[in-house]
């Protein structure tokens, strides 16, 4: 398959080099990133588009993927699919939709689950909106580069759905460092109590796979001085775009307000930036009731 790709960060970067990998071809477009292993560089991201049976675009923001749309769907052919595995507002995912489908073209918004280490092993979770029929012709592409794709619905539901996966993170993370700091100084071990909530009703992610407290649990980037699996400007920025939602369609969400605010604090007031989103734990202990 003819493949382009637009957007070759941190996670473009390896998704489009696991599917150069795979035997696909692939032409890739980056304003400033280098080429990944086996991708051929396009002069512009229409170029990369022309001709393309697929166009995936890993985009930073809304108003960015609106440009490049605008800029790759005339380039494109009737029939072919607009793969957004960007991490946007489900309005800007519906109006690109939109724009796709008037042009003749398939679209999908499949924003993915799994950091940059589940890029490279080719281990991502997509969240997939969008019509059945790029589906079905996405669907390869999505066995390469990850380990599950679950379609969600129509246009803009791959982003609701992690919005709101990733709001319910935000939210168990900060309870789970919160815990642990409030474990600590009533003078509970973090091995019991990890070994406690871990197999009882205080179960989650958040506990079991990603621990926040350094040698307890399996690895994490607790165990590597929070050196980001994935950064806590990314939460910040995921718990900005559930709240924009709750507030467009008039949800009560005051446990991801909460999260939202304290994640802004970390971040942009404290020494947030460019660490793990686990790092809230260190911050935790070195506070006390306010």
């Amino acid at each position: 398959m003819k493949i382009g790709f637009i957007g070759l960060g941190n996670m473009g970067a390896p998704m489009a080099a696991n599917l150069a990998k795979a035997g696909h071809e692939v032409a890739g477009f980056d304003l400033a990133a280098p080429m990944p292993e086996g991708v051929s560089a396009a002069a512009s991201a229409a170029e990369a588009a022309k001709g393309a049976a697929v166009v995936i675009t890993m985009l930073p923001n809304g108003d960015i993927l609106r440009r490049v749309a605008a800029e790759v769907i005339p380039a494109m052919e009737t029939g072919a699919v607009l793969l957004d595995c960007s991490t946007v507002d489900v309005q800007s995912a519906r109006d690109v939709a939109a724009d796709a489908v008037a042009a003749g073209l398939s679209a999908l918004d499949a924003p993915v689950s799994g950091g940059v280490g589940g890029a490279a092993a080719g281990t991502l979770t997509f969240m997939v909106g969008g019509d059945e029929e790029g589906f079905k012709i996405a669907s390869e592409l999505f066995d390469i580069m990850g380990q599950k794709a679950v379609h969600c619905g129509p246009s803009g539901n791959g982003q609701a759905a992690k919005i709101c996966n990733n709001m319910i993170l935000g939210v168990t993370m900060i309870a789970t460092c919160e815990a642990f700091a409030l474990a600590d100084k009533l003078g509970l071990d973090r091995q019991a109590m990890f070994d406690v909530v871990s197999t009882s009703s205080g179960y989650s992610w958040s506990m079991n796979a990603y621990c926040p407290a350094p040698g307890v649990g399996p690895k994490s980037p607790a165990d590597n001085g929070y050196t980001p699996g994935f950064a806590a400007d990314l939460m910040l920025k995921d718990l900005r775009l559930s709240q924009q939602a709750a507030e467009a369609a008039d949800a009560d969400t005051p446990m991801g307000r909460a999260a939202c605010d304290l994640y802004a604090q970390f971040v942009e007031g404290e020494d947030g930036k460019g660490r793990d989103f686990s790092a809230m734990l260190p911050r935790f202990e070195r506070r006390g009731r306010s």
